[in-house]
């Protein structure tokens, strides 16, 4: 539950403001004092702040400067009953949100802490989205030297500068998402944020609002007003992961905003003007299914304005070896085992391995290779222990236990492949229960 710090000397107001923020739904604590309220940040951080100017011993002004000084992003309101224009300006270099005088009106103080808390949640969402963007791979370490993956660095380079929407195709966990990165950073919208949503992963009730945002009240549970990924992107680059499973229902409401450059929060008749760069994805047919009348037509012609198709990695086997030791290269520090290499035999083993999952798949089984390693090579045995069934195909000459444990493990690692070893999403997707999926990796060694 989000917590509201209180700060003023007037008992009757201190109560008044508790009385209003709880009703909210939100914890409140309120301080007599600024000293005391000094002593409790030092120890929590809350989501909001409300606080007095005019205060004996340490005023409003003196509050706030030793508050950034503790704490430089948590919102403040300032009321007073003394308020002046100059005493305003101060706070809000500060860093004030809003100033507000007494008596106040009760609504109109609860509107303005809606708003508050969803511009410091605004902010969060944004350092947060920065921090990913920073910490992904940048276009330089997308490894590949075949020819398939030089066709994709040209086009990389091509759809970079340019406004136009692009849609990245290929197979799961071939690195679509890292495309569509490598398309921001070298655009002129890389100042700005790279927005990532994942269409597949999140129910259509709620990717509408995920999307646009929603305005307080436009459904139960909607105390405020959200802004959404597309306000989140404007100036930058929006990206649109698995745009092929979105409810057809609501492609339309996208195709308008990608069209127009235009948004309607749900629940509201505004219309907000975005600049948003669109960049999509699918492992999907989109051509089948608009056939089959699952995807607009329309829609795909807005987004298929370029197309980058990755290769599935079985076509490009010459890449195996980089991106095997580019892997093994990144778990060996992070886990502080320093330089690890491929065996000659272990690389033959990788190379002769369809990977249904793709390069996603591969990374997963170098972070286990460098977890199981004895020392810093990863051999023959090693490789064909962590693979299900080297060549593909299980063995079916042998006894029939011998088949279907094999037939097991291989289902088992696909699955932790396409759901980037996700447990809970790999057991549901093999209709199991989750502690049954740990048995099974107990079982088979994973």
């Amino acid at each position: 539950m989000k917590r509201v710090m209180i700060v003023d000397d007037d008992r009757p107001t201190r109560r008044v403001v508790q009385i209003l923020v709880e009703r909210m739904g939100l914890e409140s604590r309120a301080f007599e004092d600024a000293a005391s309220a000094l002593e409790a940040l030092e120890q929590e951080s809350p989501a909001l702040v409300l606080t007095d100017l005019k205060m004996p011993a340490m005023d409003g002004i003196e509050f706030m400067r030793r508050l950034r000084a503790l704490d430089e992003r948590v919102p403040v309101i300032v009321m007073t009953a003394y308020g002046t224009i100059e005493s305003a300006v101060e706070a809000m270099k500060l860093g004030a949100i809003d100033f507000v005088s007494k008596p106040f009106d009760v609504d109109a103080l609860e509107l303005l802490i809606e708003r508050s808390l969803e511009m410091s949640r605004t902010r969060s969402e944004h350092r947060y989205l920065r921090e990913q963007d920073d910490r992904a791979p940048a276009f330089e370490e997308i490894v590949g030297g075949s020819a398939p993956m030089r066709e994709v660095f040209e086009w990389i380079r091509r759809a970079a500068p340019t406004r136009s929407a692009v849609l990245v195709t290929g197979e799961t966990g071939t690195g679509k998402e890292l495309v569509a990165r490598a398309i921001h950073r070298q655009s002129p919208r890389a100042d700005k944020l790279f927005v990532p949503i994942n269409c597949a992963a999140i129910p259509s009730d709620l990717l509408e609002s995920e999307l646009f945002g929603h305005a307080r009240g436009a459904f139960t549970g909607a105390q405020s007003d959200r802004e959404g990924k597309f306000r989140a992107a404007d100036g930058g680059t929006l990206f649109l992961d698995e745009i092929g499973d979105m409810d057809p229902r609501l492609q339309a409401k996208l195709l308008r905003a990608v069209q127009e450059g235009v948004i309607e929060p749900v629940g509201s008749n505004r219309r907000i003007p975005v600049d948003v760069r669109v960049v999509s994805s699918t492992h999907r047919n989109l051509e089948a299914a608009i056939a089959a009348g699952a995807f607009r037509e329309d829609l795909f012609y807005r987004l298929n304005v370029l197309r980058i198709h990755l290769p599935p990695l079985r076509d490009r086997r010459r890449d195996v070896a980089a991106l095997a030791e580019s892997f093994l290269a990144r778990f060996g520090r992070e886990m502080a085992k320093g330089p690890i290499r491929l065996s000659e035999g272990a690389l033959r083993v990788l190379e002769s391995y369809p990977w249904p999952g793709n390069v996603r798949e591969l990374r997963n089984l170098m972070e286990r290779a460098v977890v199981l390693a004895p020392g810093d090579v990863v051999d023959e045995a090693l490789a064909g222990s962590l693979l299900p069934a080297a060549g593909g195909e299980p063995e079916l000459g042998g006894d029939l236990a011998s088949a279907v444990a094999a037939t097991e493990r291989k289902a088992i690692l696909r699955a932790l492949a396409e759901t980037g070893d996700d447990k809970a999403a790999a057991a549901r997707r093999l209709g199991i229960g989750e502690r049954t999926l740990w048995t099974k990796l107990k079982k088979h060694g994973l």
